[in-house]
């Protein structure tokens, strides 16, 4: 048996897999953000440790025989997060989030004092990314910096207090401005740049490497016959890639989840940090990813439910299971700001077209459609890269709606591919980066692809009438502007 827990930013999801590779328990429950100002987002690292101890105390509760034969478990989470630890290894203040925009001007300041950050990070300085949030943090809470001798991610965090370790694996690691990512290691230049050094910085390993055991006292607490060994884990995006066997160039995904993001593995760095396009190491050896991200994706629905007070599931059902035409009111979905390909932490939504016709279901239509139209930018600058997407898999919590998986294959005009299980591919990927790390299997043998169960074509006359809006839809953003 093995375990996959996602650390994500909405909630911890925890999933119990058996060595056929069926999901045979999940348990989730959900945190919650702090916005202490506008574009601040930060969540208190004691919420993710109740959490993740709530989903295994809960299941063995009602799977204690399955969870004694747990061998192997398996880490992802929400990457680029900061996580300042005291000497004591005790958090120094709640955790910066990826999606934090206060970090702008130590963007600035990050690729003045190291002009090759592009080139060996394969990124760009970004708010989202940690190394910022530590120029920030020297700046404005110089005391708290000067207190930090460990800087962890969240699941690293999470690992230290499971397993007494610290250790960070690549693909996570990549999100943080401080790793080489053609070496797959640390970068000391990086690490100077912002007053730190490798001694603040968590051993590196691959997410299907072992990495670490359980502490004992937590496997009684479980009643688990051994300590299991603790994968290296993944970002949550890299992970969900292995959970759908995204393994080998050419597939490409989609990620409906809290943020958002189009990504496809490559066997080499394929960067484009001018365009925004994020290059991460994946979570198997040898491979990378590259994506194009957007910053609130199913948030944006969410956003939605509560504006008009009901729930999403009775947002959707009135829209049916495909598209007749676009909405005829347009959404920005950059309700914080937004990454590819615009960089801009300050920017926000928008509603245009509103008028006395204007119904629900034509708002909540432009929602999923700005959602969608963002992840064609993502499709566009890829492509500037010389990666072009041909069809795509959906994977997150967004994967449920039908209608919003329509319009993404009219917008991006490709098949799209829904999984059964889609929402749960990050933390069913962990598991598997788990049973790696024990059996030392071959990747391929693992990671396959599960069971399509629909996919949704395009149609030329919707193709064309989105195409159409979609330039229009440009235009929202330019007059922001």
């Amino acid at each position: 048996m093995y375990l996959g827990i996602d650390l994500g930013t909405s909630a911890v999801k925890t999933v119990l897999v058996d060595g056929a590779q069926r999901v045979i328990a999940s348990e989730s429950r959900a945190l919650t953000i702090t916005s202490p100002l506008s574009g601040y987002f930060e969540q208190d690292p004691a919420q993710w440790l109740a959490a993740t101890f709530a989903t295994l105390d809960a299941l063995k509760a009602s799977h204690g025989k399955e969870l004694a034969a747990v061998e192997g478990i398996g880490l992802s989470g929400q990457m680029h997060g900061a996580t300042l630890l005291d000497a004591s290894e005790k958090p120094l203040r709640p955790c910066i989030l990826w999606n934090d925009g206060r970090s702008a001007a130590e963007c600035r300041i990050l690729e003045q004092r190291w002009p090759a950050l592009r080139a060996v990070t394969g990124n760009k300085a970004m708010p989202g990314f940690t190394a910022p949030k530590l120029l920030w943090i020297a700046a404005h809470e110089p005391e708290i910096f000067a207190a930090t001798t460990r800087v962890l991610m969240p699941k690293a965090y999470l690992r230290l207090v499971l397993s007494g370790e610290a250790i960070e694996d690549v693909s996570d690691a990549s999100g943080s401005l401080w790793l080489d990512a053609a070496r797959r290691d640390w970068s000391d230049a990086a690490l100077a740049a912002t007053g730190l050094s490798r001694a603040h910085m968590p051993r590196l390993v691959e997410g299907c490497a072992p990495a670490a055991t359980l502490r004992s006292e937590l496997a009684q607490r479980w009643g688990m016959a051994r300590c299991p060994m603790i994968a290296g884990g993944a970002g949550d995006n890299p992970a969900g890639a292995v959970g759908i066997g995204a393994i080998r160039p050419g597939t490409a995904f989609i990620s409906l989840g809290t943020s958002g993001a189009l990504l496809t593995p490559t066997s080499h760095v394929a960067a484009n940090p001018d365009r925004v396009v994020h290059t991460f190491c994946h979570a198997i050896p040898g491979m990378w990813i590259q994506a194009g991200a957007i910053l609130s994706a199913a948030s944006c629905l969410a956003w939605a439910a509560r504006l008009f007070g009901v729930t999403e599931t009775e947002l959707l059902a009135p829209l049916g299971a495909r598209p007749q035409a676009p909405s005829p009111v347009s959404f920005l979905p950059y309700l914080a700001g937004e990454r590819t390909p615009h960089d801009d932490p300050v920017v926000r939504g928008m509603l245009d077209g509103l008028s006395h016709g204007t119904d629900r279901a034509a708002i909540v239509q432009a929602v999923l459609e700005g959602v969608a139209f963002a992840l064609a930018d993502c499709r566009d600058v890829l492509g500037d890269a010389g990666i072009a997407v041909t069809e795509a898999d959906v994977i997150g919590g967004g994967s449920r709606s039908r209608f919003w998986l329509s319009v993404l294959a009219n917008v991006l005009n490709v098949p799209i591919h829904r999984f059964a299980d889609g929402e749960t591919g990050a933390a069913f990927g962990a598991a598997r980066l788990g049973r790696l790390a024990v059996t030392g299997e071959a990747v391929a043998a693992v990671c396959t692809p599960p069971q399509r169960v629909e996919t949704f074509e395009p149609g030329r006359a919707l193709v064309e009438s989105y195409a159409e809006r979609l330039s229009a839809w440009h235009e929202l953003y330019r007059r922001r502007h």
